[in-house]
């Protein structure tokens, strides 16, 4: 027997070392050692020449780990391989800027049923446009076939990041926020990774197509093509202001708005005797999660619960600065609202 036969082509997942190649490298920087396809990747933690120079006095590393859940099913489902890879990059670094920190390097793992070259290709494709976006480089991964844990054409994704934060200029949650201080919130793209299950139930039940033009959702897009709309990465912006302040700390904390919504997100950066008090007038609901919520016939709090409801991310501002980190976002491409402020209350989110 050959371990062709048992079920794994060892020469398709050379052939996608070979169509990867020039994804990951268009994401290295000087500080990515080394040659393709080595066991193992290398990043300097700093560079010696000037333009590039860190100089930390005191780093800390900072790691994230996380996949895109059954989003995958619909991107095979429509055949879109090339977008679910930032989804993948998105779910980590969104959450590893929370603390403040700096996206380093990225590694993927992708497990299939059957290695297709193309597909596969794809599939990195997408996952090396994130790193992209979030100025990190994709530094390795790992590429399994698994035909007796995946069924034909299903496969499955997820990431690791790691990043880096000055000791002095981590931004630990809680205990900064204080009553006045203000929370904006930054657009999503759409549903992003989270809530997906739900969606595809509603899918099923209401017998919905993906390759259909749905006149509700206001676009030309088919539904597939707006349910498989990346999630937004909001690294370059957000790592953008917070070193335009070198000394003033003007952002209390952060939430990357994921499973559980902005009730069960936002309401980790919150003290245990403050309230973050949201006016759900301050931003326009996208059309997707009206859609989704008239044909499941899903309840207001249900949808605030699951969904980001076009909310991706939230920054408790300090009062005095609030206006001008706004501007700062919004001038780097982000929509940003004004959703509220924090009042004495119980650690809840109150919408």
């Amino acid at each position: 027997m050959t371990y062709a036969q048992s079920g794994v082509d060892i020469e398709a997942g050379d052939a996608v070392v070979g169509l990867i190649k020039h994804h990951m490298r268009r994401t290295y920087g000087p500080r990515v050692l080394g040659q393709h396809g080595a066991f193992a990747g290398c990043f300097r933690l700093d560079y010696n020449e000037r333009l590039f120079q860190r100089n930390y006095k005191d780093p800390v590393l900072v790691a994230c780990t996380d996949g895109v859940g059954t989003k995958v099913l619909l991107a095979v489902e429509t055949g879109i391989l090339d977008k679910i890879g930032q989804d993948c990059v998105a779910m980590n670094v969104n959450d590893m800027i929370v603390q403040g920190a700096e996206p380093l390097f990225f590694l993927d793992y992708v497990a299939v049923h059957e290695v297709i070259p193309q597909q596969t290709a794809d599939i990195v494709k997408g996952v090396a446009d994130g790193c992209s976006l979030a100025g990190c480089a994709l530094l390795g991964g790992e590429t399994s076939e698994m035909r007796d844990v995946y069924k034909k054409g299903d496969f499955d994704l997820a990431g690791f990041a790691v990043g880096v934060v000055e000791l002095k200029k981590v931004i630990a949650g809680p205990e900064r926020v204080e009553a006045g201080d203000v929370v904006l919130g930054l657009a999503s793209s759409g549903v992003h990774s989270n809530g997906y299950s739900l969606v595809r139930a509603i899918l099923k039940k209401k017998r919905l197509k993906l390759d259909k033009v749905y006149k509700e959702l206001d676009t030309d897009q088919t539904l597939g093509e707006v349910l498989l709309e990346p999630t937004r990465i909001y690294v370059k912006p957000i790592i953008e202001v917070l070193h335009k302040y070198k000394v003033k700390k003007p952002i209390s904390a952060m939430a990357h708005i994921t499973g559980g919504g902005l009730p069960g997100n936002l309401n980790r950066s919150l003290p245990t005797d403050l309230d973050a008090k949201i006016d759900k007038t301050n931003w326009d609901i996208p059309p997707i999660f009206k859609f989704l919520q008239g044909k499941g016939n899903v309840s207001e709090a249900e949808m605030y619960k699951v969904f980001n409801m076009g909310i991706g991310y939230t920054i408790i501002v300090r009062p005095h600065f609030a206006e001008a980190v706004q501007k700062q976002l919004q001038k780097a491409g982000e929509t940003v609202f004004r959703m509220g402020e924090i009042v004495k209350g119980s650690g809840k989110v109150r919408m």
